[in-house]
């Protein structure tokens, strides 16, 4: 395991029995980022670095009972998190890294991805195992729950222009990975950048 992915394990776990209860207030703004990807019945959907699984309710509601739902995270805490708080019910769980995924190529129609950019050790590279599992014209959400600015004064720092999540660096990381974005929101109550997968 690379030393990026022992940070996010350490990082995550020793914040995951408290994760729910210091943002219980996010459950809305995940159903409306949900809403945006255009799920349909029977969809295949995988939540990656799912954490404590508060996008697999909604997404299971998108997808209905035929569609698939996957959270795959890292962190096995995360992952214990999301059962004690009964999620396993609306997706299957999986142990897994998502820049590895244990998935045949093309097999989904969407990508949500909640918190995650930010994680990702080689974002390019990462971004393009994403695209693996998409199939062509699927789409991805990359989705936070406050904005760039409101996050950046939470955590005590400035926003600096590496910023992977500015509109002028994200879309054309996206576009090197596969995806060509469509929709760009950074404001105080949420980020939000879609993206369609590339032939």
């Amino acid at each position: 395991m690379s030393d990026d992915h022992t940070h996010v394990q350490e990082f995550f776990s020793a914040r995951a029995a408290d994760w729910d209860r210091r943002f219980p207030d996010d459950g809305p703004a995940y159903a409306a980022a949900v809403a945006e990807l255009g799920l349909r019945e029977g969809d295949r959907v995988l939540d990656a670095g799912c954490g404590t699984g508060r996008a697999l309710t909604p997404l299971r509601a998108a997808v209905g009972p035929t569609g698939v739902v996957v959270g795959a995270d890292l962190t096995p805490a995360m992952l214990e998190a999301a059962v004690g708080a009964g999620r396993d019910r609306d997706g299957r769980l999986l142990l897994a890294d998502v820049t590895a995924l244990p998935l045949r190529s093309r097999s989904l129609d969407a990508v949500f991805g909640a918190g995650l950019i930010s994680h990702l050790p080689e974002p390019a590279e990462n971004l393009r195992e994403l695209a693996r599992v998409v199939r062509p014209g699927g789409v991805l959400a990359l989705f936070h729950p406050i904005g760039r600015a409101a996050l950046a004064a939470r955590q005590g720092r400035q926003i600096t222009p590496a910023d992977l999540r500015a509109e002028a660096n994200l879309r054309p990381l996206l576009a090197g990975s596969g995806w060509h974005m469509t929709s760009y929101t950074d404001e105080t109550a949420r980020f939000l950048a879609l993206a369609v997968r590339e032939d």
